[in-house]
């Protein structure tokens, strides 16, 4: 039986670790030849090549800073010379400081920004002709801080919420030429960066999260992966402009637990 994105070529950004590299190998089990793209882990780049290879996927891998759009644009001439065109392009890399406002410098905001809206307004200019006559597929990855305001978290979640702004435009402006733009909103999701943030008081605010959603739980990674499954797939064919939660429920409730 043939796998959801049978035949599609894919080009995700931070796929070398966390939801990238967990959204790199579904695809790949649904039928994807995957670009995985890293920034500094070439290890893990590898390895998650090396999976997607044995599914028996091809897999193209680029390293890039996405602050530097020489360096976007390096990655997307290789996707151009070995393929000629792409289906699906996924948004998933970020990088930002987790410092109160007070301390944050103007290379935090620039290279968060940077890597986090301007690097998708560019590889949205690329993909339009490498998606060119076909169903194109756009997918940004937000977070909860694009709407709730959490410690230390301003500078990433207020360039989300920029993000999923520039996703709505995004969609108005390439839907005429074929090409969704959608964005994902995951809760609380067990990752090595969620650690990083949570720093000592991790597993009390994961005990709290748990206790205020609905489906008792934590997000996976393969839970967000899922989701962007389907919205790469053509069942998602007339979903456009929308920002989609993959929380459990956790956002239904309003306060109630403690923030990092």
């Amino acid at each position: 039986m043939a796998g959801l994105l049978e035949g599609k070529k894919a080009f995700i950004t931070g796929s070398s670790r966390g939801i990238g590299r967990a959204t790199a190998v579904a695809m790949a089990r649904q039928g994807a030849d995957i670009v995985v793209h890293y920034r500094r882990d070439a290890e893990q780049a590898e390895k998650t090549v090396q999976e997607i290879r044995d599914l028996g996927r091809e897999a193209l891998l680029v390293k890039a800073e996405l602050e530097s759009q020489d360096e976007l644009n390096a990655a997307f001439d290789v996707v151009e010379q070995e393929w000629g065109s792409l289906d699906i392009f996924v948004a998933s890399a970020a990088a930002s400081a987790f410092k109160p406002i007070e301390q944050l410098k103007d290379y935090h905001l620039d290279k968060t920004y940077r890597t986090v809206v301007h690097s998708t307004v560019f590889a949205a200019q690329r993909c339009i002709p490498l998606m060119a006559g076909k169903s194109g597929r756009i997918i940004t990855m937000s977070s909860m801080g694009s709407t709730y305001t959490l410690p230390r978290y301003a500078t990433l979640g207020s360039a989300k919420a920029a993000l999923e702004s520039m996703t709505r435009y995004l969609a108005s402006e390439l839907g005429p030429k074929g090409i969704t733009v959608n964005a994902l909103n995951p809760g609380v999701v067990d990752t090595e960066s969620a650690k990083f943030y949570g720093g000592a008081n991790y597993d009390q605010y994961n005990a709290d999260v748990i206790a205020h959603t609905p489906l008792g739980r934590l997000g996976t990674t393969e839970d967000i992966a899922d989701a962007a499954v389907f919205l790469a797939s053509d069942m998602s064919r007339f979903i456009t402009g929308q920002v989609i939660r993959v929380d459990g429920g956790l956002t239904l409730l309003t306060g109630g637990f403690e923030s990092f």
